[in-house]
């Protein structure tokens, strides 16, 4: 079955919107590699509903008027990755965590790197928000979307 996508201009440069009829499967960054996030095959759809309502919500976010996101979610990945990307969508707007407090709340504190991988591969970008995991040191670390893009999204929420 495919995936409905659409492609949007943002603040933070060109994003494509990823959807199946069940929710929003990815938000994906222009120069993201594609072996990041494996989809099956797309069909361009601007008329999605969920595509539009997820397009709506980000302009809000990006102009200052949303701080959460109500579009349904379709999170392909596996159970622990699925872990790792509900305690993403935990961390408030305008907070930060590390990928070891992360682990702790998972319940494997020794799973630092785990996480950090099962947040690299989060395709679902700004609404499930890996922007908001940063070092343990308080520096901002890997981000599909670059670093300066982390910050701009950081800046955003404070």
């Amino acid at each position: 079955m495919s995936l409905a996508c659409k492609f949007i201009e943002t603040p933070v440069g060109k994003l494509k919107l990823v959807a199946s009829d069940h929710g929003l499967v990815a938000v994906l960054w222009e120069n993201d590699r594609p072996s990041r996030v494996r989809l099956s095959e797309l069909v361009e759809n601007d008329e999605h509903p969920v595509l539009v309502q997820t397009e709506r919500q980000l302009r809000e976010y990006f102009s200052g008027k949303r701080k959460a996101f109500s579009v349904a979610l379709d999170m392909r990945g596996t159970r622990f990755q699925k872990d790792v990307w509900e305690a993403l969508l935990a961390i408030p707007f305008g907070e930060t965590k590390s990928y070891g407090q992360l682990a702790k709340q998972l319940g494997n504190p020794r799973a630092t790197r785990a996480v950090g991988a099962a947040n690299g591969r989060n395709p679902i970008s700004i609404i499930v928000p890996c922007h908001r995991v940063i070092g343990s040191s308080g520096k901002l670390t890997g981000f599909a979307g670059g670093l300066d893009v982390k910050a701009h999204l950081l800046s955003l929420e404070q």
